[in-house]
């Protein structure tokens, strides 16, 4: 059986994968330029920066279900703010895709460099979209939305 709400559950994924692709850019690029791994290697980072928009629009998705019940108990600017962040993050990840992609043509040095620099970006679009999500729950109540009504609150 699947959470309710199913978008706490999801968010964590690509903040988890935003943080851990700026590692492994970086990591593979240096391997690549090292000599230590092949260039097609490269391709995990792609396919990671792919993921990481596959798991964005899975957060959106979920976001967006909670936003009408949520909206009840939260003033809507502050899940408007969290949702544009979130769309930031979205074309942030997508134009990681590309850059990263770019790793992938010719001798690709330059476009692996950019794309650890891409991946920071994301991590701190990231940073910014979780931080909001977590004030939404913690500093304007949105949990409250999913609390019984016939639950007492602890002393």
């Amino acid at each position: 059986m699947l959470p309710d709400p199913l978008h706490p559950a999801v968010v964590h994924l690509p903040i988890a994968l935003s943080v851990l692709i700026p590692l492994l850019t970086a990591g593979i690029a240096l391997a690549i330029r090292q000599g230590w791994l092949e260039r097609r290697t490269w391709a995990l980072v792609v396919i990671a920066n792919l993921l990481l928009v596959g798991l964005v629009l899975l957060a959106r998705e979920t976001g967006e279900d909670t936003a009408d019940r949520v909206e009840k108990v939260v003033d809507k600017r502050y899940i408007g703010e969290h949702a544009e962040a979130a769309e930031w993050l979205l074309w942030a990840s997508m134009g990681s895709v590309v850059v990263a992609g770019a790793g992938l043509v010719g001798r690709g040095g330059a476009a692996r460099a950019a794309a650890v620099v891409a991946s920071l970006v994301v991590l701190a679009i990231a940073v910014r979209v979780g931080a909001l999500g977590g004030e939404l729950v913690y500093k304007h109540g949105a949990a409250n939305a999913y609390v019984p009504r016939d639950v007492a609150p602890h002393p």
